[in-house]
């Protein structure tokens, strides 16, 4: 799955990913709520595409290190393929779905032309993209010999689901803007549960009592952190599903909170409330045209 300092550095890039597009998608709700479409990324204001490039950068950085993880022997497998290899090099492959997203996100902004790419068939994309992450997530919690690893990706498998779940929904309703903020808070919590997976699995501090990560097999390696008892292993899961409900209220209080900061930045006092509409005359004069009215008639 990697190492700490990966986990640590994928759990930043994706966090400050979601909160970024929380603070932009929030901002341009505000700011005009009958034309709000929701976005598949928001450009800076100078240079523009700051975040495509550094999400390439990111994504880069990510699938070398899987390639190299891929690379590394498992001294516990003797003559045959190790499993990690494979899991490694599967890693891989999705990220370079998520780079070519991102590549032609980058092309299509730029030149349009080139390759008009409409943001709904953007979010379709990266919504089957997601969904591909899930099912081999699963799959690898399923064949996972240690319980934390498995408790781990067994997560991420439903944070990908969710997230395939909310994009589909963003590219049949782009104006759904709870999908689109929903999707920027998953983001955040996703990035959060990276960091916590790295610190379960790869710090000796913070991995659960009665676990231990095997000292003859490599950093990252599958299987590499073990529970010998099943009492240590209900109770390191346990912990880990605590683990995620305060990372869940931690997203929950900053999405509140980003949510106030912008719309008191826009200056929107409330949205939803109706102000009774200005008449130029008053209740005398329309007496008085009643009355102007009822005297012709008579005449």
């Amino acid at each position: 799955m990697g190492s700490l300092g990966y986990q640590v550095m994928c759990g930043g890039a994706v966090f400050s990913l979601g909160l970024y597009h929380l603070i932009c998608s929030t901002r341009n709700y505000l700011k005009s709520p009958q034309s709000y479409a929701a976005k598949p990324f928001h450009p800076f204001p100078r240079p523009r595409h700051l975040q495509l490039h550094l999400t390439i950068l990111s994504l880069l950085i990510a699938i070398a290190h899987q390639l190299i993880l891929s690379a590394d022997s498992d001294p516990l497998v003797k003559g045959a393929t190790p499993v990690h290899r494979l899991a490694s090099l599967q890693s891989a492959a999705v990220l370079f779905l998520f780079l070519l997203l991102t590549l032609s996100l980058l092309i299509s902004d730029s030149s349009p032309s080139l390759l008009p790419l409409p943001n709904d068939l953007s979010f379709a994309l990266l919504s089957s993209f997601f969904l591909l992450h899930s099912s081999l997530s699963s799959t690898r919690a399923s064949l996972q010999t240690s319980a934390l690893e498995a408790k781990c990706l067994s997560v991420t498998s439903h944070l990908s689901a969710l997230s395939a779940l909310l994009s589909l929904l963003l590219a049949a309703l782009p104006r759904l803007f709870p999908a689109d903020a929903a999707l920027a808070a998953l983001f955040c919590l996703r990035g959060l549960w990276s960091l916590q997976t790295g610190l379960s699995l790869y710090a000796d501090a913070f991995i659960p009592d009665g676990c231990h990560r095997l000292l003859d097999v490599s950093s990252g390696v599958e299987g590499s952190t073990q529970c010998d008892l099943d009492q240590s292993k209900f109770r390191a899961v346990a912990i880990l599903d605590l683990a995620l409900l305060l990372h869940v209220i931690f997203v929950f209080l900053v999405a509140i909170l980003t949510y106030a900061l912008v719309a008191k930045s826009v200056g929107v006092r409330r949205l939803g409330s109706y102000e009774a509409l200005p008449t130029n005359s008053s209740p005398a004069d329309h007496n008085h045209v009643q009355m102007k009215a009822l005297t012709g008639t008579q005449a």
